[in-house]
């Protein structure tokens, strides 16, 4: 077990417990990526690990997606326990939500439980009413649908996952994992995240602004070749000036060619993909370093600090100092 896990277990609090909903109908790939991340044993993690359990809304056996039958942990009555709860994509957006579950989700919510839905587990959270007032995002099939059902929602279109503090959606089947790592990262830092996304061999991080739709996600062979050294290029050198034209040349490209193929490839473009990699980068930093904020800002190529200040506090809501005692706040020495 690496040395500075060791330092963030044996707190003496219990561990959070996740308790994930089943029901009829359940869909099999987004309870599963709640099981994935939540749900396995990881030793490597310490003690201070997720705690995990399923909650079926209905009695008996259920009969999920795919032909499968299950019988969960317990009931309705494990969200009294629960740390978070995680709701998996609904078995219907015109299917009623029953009203014992909204009402188990609004009492776990009042006494401080974090929610979480993947896909069309967001009707749930509307059913309940939590989300009114609210930023709230589903799948591109279902945004219409939700914002015409529950108008008091602020549906948030085209991001892979919102993140409100005490209540997660995310959009359709893969963004529940992109949103589920944002949970790790945010309870137990980047480099249990990492570990965690190095199991499931995807990317440690997608950050939630995303676009859900690409016009053509799989790139000529040749450009994806000169894509994928470009970005190997940038995350070793993020404290560089980069311009379009600088990133164009040296992905051997025309600007409006490079602009396209890098939209197409990323969903975003070359600037705001490079502060989203600085901003980790610098994240990282202060999880795991000891740098000054000027010199984290110089290494990042945010130029000096106080544009780190700024960019920071906008995309984490606190500044770098705050996050990084926050952080230390976590780890038991």
């Amino acid at each position: 077990m690496p040395e500075k896990r060791k330092k963030m277990t044996n707190s003496g609090q219990p561990s959070p417990l996740v308790v994930v909903l089943a029901y009829n109908g359940l869909c099999t790939f987004e309870f599963g990526v709640a099981v994935e991340v939540f749900g396995l044993p990881r030793p490597e993690m310490g003690d201070d690990w997720y705690r995990f359990a399923v909650a079926s809304i209905e009695e008996g056996e259920l009969r999920a997606t795919g032909g499968i039958r299950m019988l969960a942990d317990g009931d309705l009555a494990l969200l009294e326990e629960a740390s978070m709860v995680v709701i998996p994509g609904w078995r219907g957006v015109e299917e009623p939500v029953p009203q014992a579950l909204c009402a188990a989700l609004r009492q776990a919510h009042q006494r401080g439980c974090r929610l979480l839905s993947i896909c069309s587990g967001v009707f749930v959270l509307a059913a309940a009413g939590l989300l009114d007032g609210r930023r709230a995002t589903t799948h591109w099939r279902y945004t219409a649908r939700l914002r015409d059902a529950f108008p008091a929602i602020s549906v948030v279109e085209d991001v892979l996952y919102q993140d409100e503090g005490d209540i997660l959606t995310s959009a359709g089947s893969a963004a529940g994992i992109d949103l589920s790592l944002h949970v790790v990262r945010r309870d137990y830092g980047t480099e249990a995240a990492n570990s965690v996304a190095r199991r499931l061999v995807i990317p440690p991080h997608r950050d939630g602004s995303q676009t859900q739709q690409f016009s053509r996600p799989v790139a000529r062979l040749r450009e994806s070749q000169r894509l994928g050294q470009l970005f190997d290029y940038l995350h070793q050198h993020l404290a560089l000036n980069h311009s379009v034209s600088s990133l164009a040349r040296k992905a051997g490209m025309g600007q409006r060619t490079f602009l396209r193929r890098f939209q197409e490839a990323t969903g975003t473009t070359p600037a705001r993909w490079l502060l989203n990699e600085r901003l980790i980068r610098a994240r990282d930093y202060l999880e795991n370093s000891r740098l000054s904020i000027d010199s984290i800002a110089e290494q990042t190529g945010f130029a000096c600090s106080a544009t780190l200040r700024h960019h920071f506090r906008q995309h984490f809501a606190l500044s770098p100092a705050q996050y990084r005692k926050q952080h230390l706040s976590r780890q038991i020495t």
